[in-house]
């Protein structure tokens, strides 16, 4: 019987094997608690009709745990030290496939459509390096990626801030940006003691389901976010202020701005995080009008 890899006793004798030393550029924390790894498959409702996509595998602790229940799994790994333990450590599963390559610069299209032509399931799972969680989800989101949805574990601040409901401290355009595509979810925390080596911080892990269409309809996506990131420049300010400070037109417009706020019934006087993201979206499509 296979010794899992996430248990400290295994992931220490294949790093010693390969002599290999963790990169801090790269925020390599690799897991070492297998209960957790099952139960971020379980999130992600993996079955053998499914199709998993993972980014940065480590020695492939989560691949392995996706393996056993994915019908495929095809896992982006940036580090080229990775690539030889990888080989070694996931030898035993014929259904994963590695590639050498930065998932921020990877055509993902391409790939799914050669990887995964008979899988009508898809889904992300990821334990994402900290440095570079939001670009990812950006990505997976801004391109469409046709999956049902996306099971991360990251930190757990930013887990927090892209759950946020309005009118709270960790609601921000990153909530707006991630909850306009997704139902988003934290279904469990992860304590720092649980990774080798220990990052500063505590994980969550978060469950994005994707919505069939954006949560709200708008007249320009990328005017609705350009809107939504002005209102939240700074925190401290109201939005009548932060839309004349950080809009293009703002300056010029600021009384038609003003004006445009009482129309469509948000005070001036509101600060960004105390709209919710329909609120956004009315107050995008009144002042399309006017930019």
């Amino acid at each position: 019987m296979l010794k899992d890899i996430a248990t400290p006793k295994r992931t220490k004798e294949i790093l010693d094997k390969y002599g290999f030393t963790f990169k801090k550029s790269l925020g390599q924390n690799f897991l070492i608690d297998t209960n957790i790894l099952h139960r971020i498959v379980d999130y992600a409702e993996v079955t053998e009709q499914t199709g998993a996509i993972e980014i940065g595998p480590g020695i492939g602790a989560l691949t392995e745990q996706l393996a056993k229940r994915a019908k495929k799994v095809v896992a982006f790994e940036i580090d080229q030290r990775l690539l030889p333990i990888l080989k070694d450590t996931l030898s035993p599963y014929p259904n994963v496939k590695v590639i050498h390559q930065d998932i921020l610069k990877a055509d993902v299209h391409n790939m799914m459509a050669s990887e995964f032509e008979d899988v009508e399931d898809l889904m992300v799972v990821a334990n994402l390096p900290y440095y570079v969680t939001t670009p990812i989800l950006m990505k997976l989101l801004e391109e469409k990626i046709p999956v049902r949805g996306i099971v991360v574990m990251l930190q757990k601040e930013v887990a927090d801030r892209i759950a946020a409901k309005p009118g709270t401290k960790d609601y921000g355009s990153l909530s707006i940006a991630i909850q306009y595509y997704t139902e988003a979810e934290t279904v469990m925390v992860v304590p720092k003691t649980v990774f080798n080596p220990q990052p500063n911080v505590d994980s969550a892990v978060l469950r994005l389901i994707k919505r069939p269409e954006p949560v709200v309809k708008v007249k320009d996506e990328s005017f609705f976010f350009s809107i939504v990131r002005a209102s939240f420049a700074q925190r401290r300010k109201t939005i009548l202020n932060n839309l004349t400070s950080n809009l293009s037109f703002g300056k010029e417009k600021k009384q038609a701005i003003e004006q445009t706020l009482y129309e469509v019934g948000v005070d001036p006087k509101r600060r960004g995080e105390t709209l919710s993201i329909e609120e956004f979206a009315v107050l995008s499509d009144a002042l399309y009008e006017i930019r």
